[in-house]
């Protein structure tokens, strides 16, 4: 992490931490971490980045780290997060810029390019794919429906039920349980058990990740909670409320997905038949789909084929 400048931006009312490195003038690029991670999960793309000569930012979003955390989860919205970035996008004076996002992320990046196209150059996105919004039902009620109301998803819904279940372990342990995650696909606990104490607490770490890299996030979630993150989940209904002006709507900019084989979600929601149907890339027609060996956090375990193909696309658009 050497080299890296650390500083803080007021956006859209609040104050976020980020996390900089390169010089220059740009191209900027902008990474998004999701759930439950920190800006630090970039560290291998933020270091090789740079080295290619890109301003590389990465922020703590709102809730996570050392940027506000607003308690109350209607503070959580697309809108909101997203309109952090473009605030973020200005105090940096940059008219646009390429963005990465994974998990939570990437549904905030695919938003960005939704409300703001004008603002991004290009998109690599992690894990998740584009959905359509359904004109009819809100997004809890059909996952509750067809997983069960052991989903984590479901579980994460009610203010204070996750958090009391988490204070029985210390931030650590939750960091390797979610991080390390090795449970079914969907994620759901059998009745009357909490999904953090259904997940496995790995015995051993995997060559990706180190103590220190995981002590580094515990110590951030024992000052401020997991409420910010949490938060994410409880406002996924006022989320499909706010986005109705955009049903339909197609993402226009030049985007790649790169999905792990081995992610619980590549299975899960009907995500593989999706990405490799017709239907994603009528909503997102200028999309490359990259399938690559690889688990839910792949920019840490894939890092070196992550960051390769993320520059060989930002590499391609910047000289078309």
């Amino acid at each position: 992490m050497s080299g890296i400048k650390h500083g803080r931006v007021y956006t859209n009312g609040i104050w976020m931490h980020i996390a900089e490195k390169g010089e220059g003038p740009g191209p900027l690029v902008l990474l998004i971490h999701g759930f439950p991670e920190l800006w630090s999960c970039w560290n291998h793309q933020i270091t090789s980045l740079a080295e290619h000569g890109f301003r590389v930012v990465a922020p703590d979003m709102r809730g996570y780290g050392d940027s506000d955390c607003p308690k109350d989860p209607s503070s959580y919205t697309l809108l909101h997060t997203v309109g952090d970035l473009i605030g973020l996008l200005d105090e940096l004076g940059q008219k646009e810029a390429f963005v990465v996002g994974h998990d939570w992320g990437a549904e905030i990046a695919w938003h960005l390019c939704l409300f703001r196209p004008d603002r991004v150059k290009a998109l690599v996105n992690l894990g998740i794919p584009y959905r359509p919004r359904s004109p009819k039902i809100k997004p809890l009620e059909f996952m509750t429906k067809v997983f069960g109301e052991g989903l984590y998803i479901h579980q994460f819904q009610e203010p204070g039920r996750a958090e009391k279940s988490f204070s029985k372990h210390d931030c650590l342990t939750i960091l390797k349980k979610f991080l390390l995650i090795n449970g079914p696909d969907p994620l759901a606990a059998p009745p009357g058990v909490e999904i953090i104490d259904f997940l496995e607490t790995p015995s051993s770490l995997p060559p990706w990740i180190t103590e220190e890299e995981l002590q580094f996030c515990a110590s951030k979630f024992q000052k401020s909670g997991f409420t910010g993150a949490l938060n994410y989940y409880r406002a996924m209904d006022m989320n499909w409320e706010v986005c109705g002006p955009w049903q339909g709507a197609k993402i226009s900019v030049p985007t790649k997905l790169i999905v792990g084989d081995e992610d619980m979600g590549f299975q899960s929601f009907g995500t593989k038949d999706y990405i490799e149907g017709e239907d994603f890339k009528k909503l997102v027609p200028n999309v490359e789909v990259k399938v690559i060996d690889g688990h839910h956090f792949i920019q840490q375990e894939k890092a070196e084929q992550v960051t390769n193909e993320i520059l060989s696309f930002f590499k391609k658009i910047s000289s078309s």
